[in-house]
């Protein structure tokens, strides 16, 4: 039973790149370090609430983020049988 998707394989570019093409990246990039440093202090100096949030997460981490998992839920109020019922 085939349910349209081109043999169910996944995504054949997902994942992490190879550690020989993480390295040319980096390579490539190096002669632009000191530019973007620069360009980093430029925006921070002139205020840029985006620069000044990247230097805190970069330099002390992001903060961590507290998800409240209380809710008022009661469980008999859930009508399981909405789940099954649906009109066709």
């Amino acid at each position: 039973m085939a349910d349209g998707r081109k043999s169910n394989g996944g995504h054949k570019t997902a994942g992490r790149k190879p550690k020989v093409e993480e390295q040319a990246l980096i390579e490539k990039l190096s002669p632009l370090e000191d530019s973007a440093y620069k360009a980093l202090k430029k925006a921070i100096a002139s205020d840029e609430s985006w620069a000044v949030k990247m230097f805190f997460e970069y330099m002390y981490g992001k903060p961590k983020q507290v998800i409240d998992q209380n809710t008022n839920l009661n469980i008999n109020d859930f009508d399981v049988s909405k789940l099954y019922n649906k009109k066709t």
